[in-house]
């Protein structure tokens, strides 16, 4: 296993890392109901992608409070 003769400097150390930073996902928004959503989707909130209905969203009934 080969192994290096002399330390890399700092800056050839973060020019290599300069890739790794996280990036925020790029949002569009629904036509139908404007809800924040990825691109090339269906919208989780209404179902909708293109203009036409695709999924019917089932709504989650909540439990009561006792």
């Amino acid at each position: 296993m080969a192994n290096p003769k002399r330390r890399h400097s700092n800056a050839r150390t973060r020019t290599r890392r300069a890739h790794h930073a996280l990036k925020l996902p790029t949002l569009a928004s629904c036509a139908q109901c404007g809800a924040p959503l990825l691109p090339h989707r269906v919208c989780g909130k209404c179902g909708f992608y293109g203009g036409k209905q695709v999924m019917t969203v089932r709504v989650k009934e909540k439990k009561p409070k006792k």
